[in-house]
């Protein structure tokens, strides 16, 4: 049994053929997480777990790119406006409450929450407010998390600094995960020492990052696809799925020379423990 803790199948990429691919994912022991990136992805991914009685679950959250602030342009190609690029003024604390209020047996987390700094105002002034309104956002979204007593699921690029910063700030108890972590040892360190898991996914045939998974220990892993994006080479399909997950599992034991029932087994552990699955 494996366990995709970082899925999108409540994406318009699916919207086709969803069904199915859940189904083959389940037939072939695989078990996923939905996570929301708006309020509409997060209804979608709680939905699509309510659906489902077994092997599917959800997070809800708005992730920093979702969130409209008015300091950087946003580019809507009209041919794509869906709920994935539904933005967001403000982060509706009573309305996402109600989504796992109404499921809370299926909502195990709350993300993809975080930083996100790729695109960014051109002025000194205008970052440090671009900064300051994905800093409020983060803590109005980790104290519902605390609220609800369920983990993070964290989204980070270009902002390690501030994340590291907030998460040794509030000291959550109830942990979380590194999504598609891409930093630095020294910043997964900080990140392993808080306690939080690192999640691997296609980014790892991307960038140079073997050294981080020979050192980060096989009980603080999760594994995950980020589907339908970051599809693993082999893969000649452009869009990703859950079940291409043994992919990452692979790699993972060659690089960690281990069996990759090994890592099956323990990174499956991990995501029983951290999102109390069963």
């Amino acid at each position: 049994m494996l366990i995709d803790t970082h899925a999108h199948l409540n994406f318009v990429s699916y919207d086709e053929d969803r069904d199915g691919v859940i189904k083959k994912s389940l037939e072939n022991d695989i078990w996923m997480i939905n996570v929301g990136t708006n309020y509409l992805t997060s209804k979608k991914a709680v939905e699509i777990a309510n659906k489902n009685e077994e092997g599917v679950f959800a997070s809800v959250g708005l992730h920093p790119i979702n969130l409209e602030t008015g300091l950087i342009k946003i580019y809507r190609d009209k041919n794509e406006i869906n709920d994935d690029f539904s933005f967001e003024k403000e982060f509706d604390y009573q309305k996402y409450g109600e989504l796992i209020l109404k499921s809370q047996k299926k909502v195990v987390a709350v993300g993809e929450i975080g930083f996100d700094y790729w695109s960014k105002p051109k002025t000194k002034k205008k970052m440090n407010e671009f900064r300051e309104q994905q800093i409020k956002l983060f803590r109005k979204e980790v104290s519902l998390a605390r609220e609800f007593e369920l983990p993070l699921i964290l989204h980070c690029r270009l902002g390690y600094e501030d994340l590291i910063e907030e998460l040794s700030r509030i000291k959550h108890k109830f942990g979380g995960v590194l999504h598609c972590f891409c930093g630095n040892w020294k910043e997964a360190e900080a990140f392993l020492e808080m306690g939080y898991y690192i999640g691997f996914n296609g980014i790892i045939f991307k960038l140079k990052l073997d050294d981080i998974i020979k050192k980060t220990p096989l009980e603080r892993m999760l594994v995950e696809t980020d589907c339908p994006f970051l599809t693993p080479p082999k893969i000649k399909k452009e869009r990703n799925e859950p079940v291409n997950i043994k992919y990452i599992v692979e790699k993972i034991a060659k690089v960690k020379n281990v069996k990759n029932a090994e890592i099956e087994r323990i990174t499956t552990e991990n995501a029983n423990k951290l999102f109390n699955l069963l």
